[in-house]
């Protein structure tokens, strides 16, 4: 039997990941519904977390780092009285504590860890060290010793308390765990914690509103062609570029930087200069450029030559 040819599909998914699926798993199954040549996601989301995971196809993985670089927004309950070995429900138990949280503690405590805050990651976590996982590093046995480092968390929220746990949300950028938000919260306490339920709620431009659960695509991919709108979830790659400046080319402007030249343009030097700007021609979108002295040089073409 003949393998069904890969598909240039360029574009967006966002995925609401289900509880117990690995983001690589999660990226390798939308890639196959929608038989695309390569995928990416744009940030790894544990096994034992939920929400959203956007999923980049074809082109768009040219932009992940735009998503990854954003904003980010979890929803987490902190379970009062102990710490486990992934700072999680998947690890052992390592230290334990009679007190439990108050809600004037839960309140209080958050206010702690808003803005430049200096965090341990997980010894369970992706993080390399010595060229080896740390996670991977940790399940051996071995000892794992990781450098703290200064994330952002912009806000923290009190969403319920009670039970011994307490749920939060937490709008964060780049490189902060929420694990270790929860750990560090429970020491600062003095009753230790870890996380027991983790949702991604908010990434970069997508919200709760954008998100598609993996049964509803793969209803959609078995219907019928002419009833199947599986497309209809595939989002435009221009979609995590809203945030940085965009300009429209003509045909000789955009057949010029096709060929690798370099364009100058009035309305690019009005700008100033820019690390970073979307050119469109005929509203689709051409590539990321930087701006020098009003000159656009490429930083990623997007060759966006199939169904996109």
């Amino acid at each position: 039997m003949t393998r069904k040819a890969r598909e240039r599909v360029h574009g967006w998914v966002v995925l609401d990941k289900p509880l117990g699926l690995g983001s690589t798993q999660a990226v390798a199954k939308i890639r196959w519904l929608f038989n695309a040549e390569k995928a990416g996601h744009g940030g790894t989301l544990d096994p034992l977390a939920t929400g959203l995971l956007p999923v980049a196809l074809g082109e768009a993985t040219k932009t992940v780092p735009f998503v990854m670089d954003g904003m980010k927004t979890y929803r987490f309950t902190v379970k009062w009285g102990a710490e486990t070995s992934t700072d999680d429900l998947e690890g052992d138990i390592t230290a334990k504590s009679d007190c439990i949280a108050s809600h004037n503690d839960a309140a209080l405590v958050q206010q702690k860890f808003i803005g430049a805050v200096r965090q341990i990651p997980p010894s369970y976590s992706a993080i390399k060290v010595s060229g080896e996982r740390a996670y991977d590093l940790a399940r051996a046995g071995g000892e794992v010793t990781l450098e703290p480092r200064i994330v952002n968390i912009e806000s923290i929220h009190l969403i319920a308390h009670g039970d011994s746990q307490t749920t939060y949300e937490v709008r964060c950028g780049k490189g902060t765990y929420v694990r270790s938000l929860a750990r560090d919260m429970g020491r600062a306490i003095g009753c230790l914690g870890h996380v027991t339920m983790l949702r991604r709620v908010a990434v970069g431009p997508f919200s709760e509103a954008d998100a598609i659960s993996l049964e509803k695509l793969e209803e959609f991919s078995h219907r019928a062609p002419s009833e199947n709108s599986l497309w209809t979830f595939l989002r435009p790659i221009e979609t995590v570029l809203d945030g940085i400046p965009a300009l429209a080319v003509l045909e000789p402007e955009a057949k010029r930087l096709k060929q690798g030249q370099r364009v100058w343009l009035p309305e690019a030097q009005a700008l100033g200069e820019t690390e970073a700007v979307l050119i469109t021609h005929d509203g689709r979108p051409l590539g990321l450029f930087r701006i020098e002295n009003g000159v656009l040089k490429a930083i990623r073409m997007f060759n966006l030559d199939a169904r996109s």
